[in-house]
């Protein structure tokens, strides 16, 4: 069997079992006791084991085969959860997350057996009381043949049938179907029930049709049933050969059946059994005639709304060949548009109404296609709990995450691109950040530091802030090895602000750890973080109070591809800027520019902002006469600001971005070109490195 065509369908769900793993362990750890947090760890070890099995990955089935036997064990009340196994598991996660890097790399598992984890898992089985366990089984062996023996019952007559099975049993009648029931038996030692009860419905739909099965298709296959399940079948063949169908499967102990008799039954009796009714009953559809299939369709869609699966997975790629399209769509509407102005004017009232209508329609596609991009950062940030839990092991400090706004949604691109950046930053607060225990019981702190992860959108915007209640940033101490560093004199740390002195923390190559280990101190990492989040069009700043703790807060893009965005005019070009990015558009005359220090700023309602001539710096010929108003755009990155003065403004435009490629790249000022609808190409400017 051909199984690479399920390798990615294999691979991201083995992402998310993992993941789950780690959320449940980590929850388990805290609570040894909890019974739904051990029946979830022993589903997705289950289902791992059984994924890999299928996949033919051996070493990976082995691994979460005894996992699973632990906390069998676990779930008998035969084991109990200690700090051992807790740290045992979480390696065991990190050899699967091994495996599935192999897998992804080369389609294939790797080498390594694992033999110390397995023998660690095997231990815990051996030392803690699955011996008794181990010695009760041949007992439960030797009567499990009476007991099947007598429970080789036909549990099909059990099924309660629905009125609209009961016309299609008549209906195939007529046409020369019959309806058997049977009851049939997995073995015991079958690892994949479920796969073993899907093979039998796939040979049972070779010789008729499935019309009833009990517990539900849905129940089966999560695996919610014991060793035995009940199906009524409609078929044109001969008993025998369905019973056979049914054998053929192996590991299938038996099948015990018989034809399907339909009685009158007395309405009080039916009123009864309705009552005592619990197991849930699919209803699928069965050879039949026109009116028969109707009424069983209806049913089913009754019976089915509640569980049908509302997701699809869709490779990235096709989401940005889409994205790429909604772009294409929306510069050509943009030319119309333009088109329209400059030809029809506002005599065709029609055409500029089915223009209009074609702008709402582009922007609700495009509103649309960024929706299905969108993604929780839940994915990204559901790793950390696990990653401080290590950090607070080897820095032995007591450390605690706490996490909120998982749910907040960013474009898939950057969702995938941020979590390094996050990692790095909560590597910083634990390392640097948090005090050790001595000097927080000193200060009266808490001995356990708390870590804040938290995300909240903001506008077309979404903030994630990592702050914790430790040490805060010595500015002094940033200084004093910045000039150790040769960075900066020690006259220009002198003159250095307090938010200058922390900017240095993100130059390459600068550490104020004082020891080099593998938590940090080799000065890669915060200079990682700010080109990443830029990367993304983001920006990073950070806010703290020595003694009392350090926040950083990161601010991106809700998407990269389409912005709404203000064109303007400086010299005899169009540039187009982030209209997130404007504050205000202010009219300022030439006396009202002061200088500070050579350089020239406002006063804007209190407020002292400095100006940046954007023909300076783009290097153009610079159009005001110096006697009339000029155009001044207020910029805001963080808590600073800077006004832009422009020659002429043209308007807002929902413009594509179009990267320069790498030839261009190196431009800091430039964040991307769009084409306007006349055709034209103007530069996107970026106001977080003009200010």
């Amino acid at each position: 069997m051909d199984v690479s065509q399920y390798l990615d369908i294999f691979i991201d769900e083995t992402k998310e079992h993992l993941q789950n793993l780690n959320t449940h362990i980590l929850e388990l750890e805290q609570d040894g006791e909890n019974m739904d947090t051990i029946n979830e760890i022993f589903r997705a070890a289950h289902s791992l084991k059984g994924m890999a099995g299928t996949m033919g990955y051996k070493r990976m089935q082995t691994l979460t085969h005894d996992m699973e036997n632990v906390f069998s064990e676990v779930r008998n009340g035969n084991i109990k959860v200690d700090s051992d196994m807790i740290d045992l598991l979480f390696k065991c996660l990190d050899a699967l997350e091994e495996y599935l890097a192999a897998i992804q790399e080369t389609a294939d598992e790797g080498t390594n057996e694992n033999e110390p984890l397995i023998k660690g898992l095997n231990d815990i089985l051996n030392s803690k009381g699955s011996d008794k366990a181990k010695e009760e089984k041949p007992a439960k062996t030797e009567e499990a043949p009476k007991k099947e023996a007598s429970n080789k019952e036909e549990k099909w007559r059990e099924i309660k049938l629905e009125d609209a099975v009961k016309t299609v049993i008549k209906e195939g009648g007529t046409n020369g179907f019959k309806a058997y029931g049977f009851t049939v038996y997995i073995q015991e030692s079958c690892l994949l029930k479920a796969a073993r009860a899907f093979l039998v419905f796939k040979a049972l739909e070779e010789v008729g049709e499935v019309i009833v099965s009990k517990p539900s298709a849905q129940d089966i296959e999560d695996e919610s049933f014991e060793f035995d399940f009940s199906v009524i079948v409609m078929t044109d063949q001969p008993f025998d050969k369905v019973v056979a169908a049914i054998k053929n499967v192996s590991e299938i102990e038996d099948a015990v059946g018989g034809e399907v008799e339909l009685k009158d039954e007395p309405e009080a009796e039916k009123v009864e059994e309705v009552e005592k009714e619990t197991l849930p009953v699919q209803t699928t559809q069965a050879p039949q005639t026109a009116k028969a299939n109707t009424q069983v369709n209806a049913e089913k869609k009754a019976a089915n709304k509640p569980v049908v699966n509302r997701t699809v997975r869709v490779d990235i790629e096709k989401l940005d060949s889409l994205m790429n399209l909604v772009s294409e769509l929306i510069i050509s509407k943009n030319s119309l548009v333009s088109v329209a102005g400059s030809v029809v004017g506002t005599s065709n009232i029609a055409f500029n109404e089915q223009i209009e209508y074609l702008e709402s329609v582009t922007t609700n596609l495009h509103e649309s296609v960024m929706k299905v991009r969108m993604v929780p950062i839940e994915n990204t940030v559901n790793k950390f709990p696990r990653m401080i839990r290590d950090l607070s092991k080897k820095l032995n400090k007591k450390m605690e995450l706490y996490m909120t706004g998982e749910d907040t949604e960013l474009d898939r691109t950057v969702v995938d691109e941020i979590g390094d950046p996050l990692m790095h930053l909560l590597r910083n607060s634990a390392d640097h950040g948090l005090e050790s225990a001595e000097i927080r019981a000193e200060r009266g702190k808490p001995e356990v530091g708390s870590i804040f992860l938290d995300a909240y959108q903001d506008g077309n915007n979404v903030v994630i802030e990592v702050r914790d209640d430790g040490n805060g940033i010595d500015i002094e101490k940033v200084k004093n090895k910045a000039i150790e560093k040769g960075k900066i004199t020690a006259e220009q740390a002198e003159l250095m602000s307090d938010k200058e002195a922390i900017d240095l923390l993100f130059q390459p190559s600068f550490s104020t750890a004082e020891v080099v280990s593998d938590v940090s101190g080799r000065g890669v990492g915060l200079d990682v973080v700010k080109s990443k989040i830029e990367a993304l069009s983001g920006e990073i700043e950070v806010k703290t109070k020595l003694g009392e703790g350090s926040t950083f807060t990161i601010r991106l893009p809700l998407t990269l591809a389409i912005i709404q965005a203000l064109m303007i005019v400086v010299g005899d070009e169009k540039y187009a800027i982030s209209l997130g990015a404007i504050q205000t558009i202010e009219s300022i005359r030439p006396d009202e520019i002061k200088k500070v220090q050579g350089k020239e700023v406002i006063n804007l309602r209190g407020n002292v902002i400095p100006l940046v001539r954007l023909n300076n710096v783009l290097d153009l010929e610079d159009k005001h006469d110096g006697t009339s108003d000029m155009i001044v755009l207020i910029a805001k990155k963080g808590d600073r600001y800077a006004g832009l003065v422009v020659d002429e403004l043209i308007g807002q435009m929902e413009i594509v971005i179009k990267s320069m490629g790498k030839y261009a790249g190196n431009c800091k000022l430039i964040s991307g070109a769009t084409i306007l609808g006349d055709g034209e190409v103007a530069l996107i400017l970026d106001a977080n490195a003009l200010i």
